[in-house]
């Protein structure tokens, strides 16, 4: 057997530490934050401290590739890194790379975000497709309740991948929080470390554009609520591993924003950092939302001229018939809302939801105003609930129940100005089609609107 020089054979060993060296300054990401018509924010998380940038272009013209500026990663952030990308033509889609200490991260899967297109004025609104997910367990052995994993079909992450939607809704409860968790900010970092870090989940993060909000898992404790301890170091914590553009307002605190897509307007809402105890009396003062949250819906709501309105929250929203957690449950609050609503005919609204363990489309009717829907997409990969006592729920649109498999949902908005529909649809983690859902923009207004 012929023996390799020394010089050789330290020099593949230096090669082998090398690599491994730059391998390991990328603990999670990189992830496509919010998205605009000029801007865009990119998300990463790194082993240590290092100096973070991205290198993008228009799919096509690998010629034209332009460097962002230079942001460190620190202890202080939990070794996050937000980076905005700045002046970006509308309507583009972009491909771009990750630089870790001024050199090349690559991956082996596409990295990929867009910006909006300008079509006020121009052309019908885009076509686009939204995804939408809640409860995402990822197993930790040493931390997890014994028994069986509860996180479960992990695989459906390259099932929603294949459906390339453009951005992607987190409706809560996007990391599990264990017991040994959140009693420390290092414990609260810690989960989002571990679940973000998850393999599969990484070609997800790089493709689509992400906001989220949060329920009681990425919060707090279990049914936590404004009265948890470390809730502002939870809603730091937050800020931290998420790239919304906006978190509550200067004078109220929370994950609570709204944004736009197309002809679309989401508002998206924080059902625990201002709510009441659940066993709270149900009187005036209990609140899901807090007041100066509703008013925000609500003045939000006044000012908006999307053609489709989409209340997205982390509890169900809409469900007369339930026995968990449920924003009717606040019926003061719950009343306010949805008589202002009716009361100013306020067009194109739909709720989302996730929470329960189940998927299911709640409709209300009402021969006086339009018929209410609240789409409930739930779990991600945590366990399945038992709707038993649900089953028979007369405000459920028959066939769109999912009790048996891991799923998500996914909105495809289509047509021409004068006519646009959203099609909803839930899909399991085999890639089976559950059940789909049309809704015209013309059936959701009240009729003398």
């Amino acid at each position: 057997m012929t023996k390799r020089p020394l010089f050789l054979v330290l020099f593949v060993c230096f090669l082998h530490v090398a690599i491994a060296v730059c391998q390991s300054l990328l603990q999670s990401g990189p992830m496509a934050g919010y998205g605009q018509m000029t801007e865009v924010m990119l998300w990463v998380q790194t082993t240590k401290s290092t100096t973070v940038q991205f290198r993008y272009w228009p799919i096509g013209a690998a010629k034209k590739k332009v460097v962002s500026e230079k942001i460190s990663s620190t202890a202080e952030k939990a070794f996050t890194a937000h980076v905005l990308i700045r002046n970006l033509s509308p309507g583009t889609k972009y491909e771009y790379e990750l630089l870790l200490g001024g050199k090349l991260e690559k991956r082996a899967y596409p990295l990929r975000f867009q910006t909006q297109p300008l079509w006020q004025w121009r052309t019908d609104p885009p076509e686009f497709s939204v995804a939408v997910a809640s409860c995402f367990y990822v197993n930790e052995t040493e931390w997890d309740r014994p028994g069986k994993p509860y996180g479960q079909h992990h695989e459906i992450l390259s099932k929603l991948v294949e459906k390339s939607p453009d951005i992607m809704l987190w409706l809560g409860d996007n990391v599990y929080y264990r017991e040994v968790d959140w009693h420390s900010v290092e414990g609260l970092r810690h989960r989002y470390t571990h679940t973000r870090s998850f393999p599969e989940l990484q070609p997800l993060l790089g493709s689509v554009h992400h906001y989220a909000i949060w329920d009681d898992h990425d919060y707090g404790p279990n049914d936590a609520d404004r009265s948890y301890r470390l809730k502002e170091e939870a809603l730091e914590t937050f800020r931290l591993f998420w790239g919304n553009q906006t978190y509550g307002t200067r004078e109220t605190p929370g994950v609570f924003q709204r944004f736009e897509w197309a002809d679309v307007e989401f508002f998206m809402l924080d059902d625990r950092y201002h709510r009441s105890p659940n066993r709270a009396p149900d009187n005036e003062e209990k609140t899901m939302f807090g007041k100066a949250q509703l008013q925000w819906l609500i003045d939000a709501l006044a000012s908006s001229s999307a053609t489709f309105k989409i209340i997205a929250g982390g509890n169900q929203m809409l469900n007369p018939f339930h026995y968990y957690e449920a924003f009717s449950d606040y019926t003061h609050e719950y009343r306010q809302l949805i008589d202002f609503i009716k009361q100013q005919k306020v067009r194109g609204v739909l709720f989302l939801s996730g929470d329960r363990h189940h998927t299911e489309l709640i409709k209300l009717a009402d021969t006086t105003f339009y018929p209410l829907y609240d789409f409930t997409s739930s779990p991600l990969t945590a366990g399945l609930g038992n709707p038993e006592k649900e089953i028979n729920n007369p405000s459920r649109v028959p066939g769109t129940l999912v009790s048996d498999a891991q799923n998500f949902g996914l909105l495809r908005f289509s047509g021409k100005r004068t006519d646009r529909k959203i099609t909803l649809e839930s899909w399991d983690y085999t890639g089976k089609l559950r059940w789909s859902h049309d809704i015209r923009a013309s059936e959701l207004r009240a009729p003398s609107n």
